[in-house]
C-alpha cells in the first residue's frame, strides 16, 4: 500500500480528520477526535493502526509484516508493514477494524456531532 492509498482510504470515512500533531513527519488519522491511524512519512513504511489484544497477536503470528505497535501501546495497537508483506484486502480490513474500535468508543454527543449515531 502507498501513502497516497492509505489517506485516500482513512479520509473517505466518516468524521474522520487528518493533522500533524507530532510533527511534519507523522500523519494521523482522527474520527471524532481520536486518532485510529499513525504513519510515518520520511519513509512511509507501516502505519499504526488499533487492535483487538487477541487479534493482534494472532496477527502478528502469522504475519512477518505485523508488528507490536512501535511508540504505541503493545496491546492494542499493531505497526502493519506497507512492504507487500500484508495483503492488502488484510490491509484495509486492518484499518477499518481500527477505525471501528475507536468510533464505537467515543461518547454518545460526539458520535451525534460527527455523524456516527448508527455505530
Amino acid at each position: 500500500m502507498h501513502i497516497e492509498a492509505l489517506r485516500d482510504y482513512c479520509i473517505s470515512k466518516k468524521g474522520v480528520t487528518e493533522g500533524f500533531p507530532f510533527g511534519q513527519d507523522t500523519l494521523v488519522f482522527k474520527v471524532g477526535g481520536k486518532m485510529f491511524a499513525l504513519a510515518g512519512l520520511d519513509p512511509f513504511e507501516y502505519v499504526n493502526l488499533k487492535c483487538d489484544p487477541e487479534r493482534a497477536l494472532e496477527l502478528r503470528a502469522e504475519y512477518e509484516g505485523i508488528r507490536p505497535g512501535y511508540h504505541m501501546n503493545k496491546d492494542h495497537w499493531n505497526s502493519v508493514y506497507a512492504d507487500g508483506s500484508v495483503p492488502e484486502n488484510l490491509f484495509l480490513e486492518l484499518i477499518d477494524t481500527s477505525y471501528l474500535l475507536v468510533a464505537k468508543s467515543l461518547p454518545r454527543k460526539v458520535k451525534d456531532e460527527y455523524g456516527l449515531e448508527e455505530l
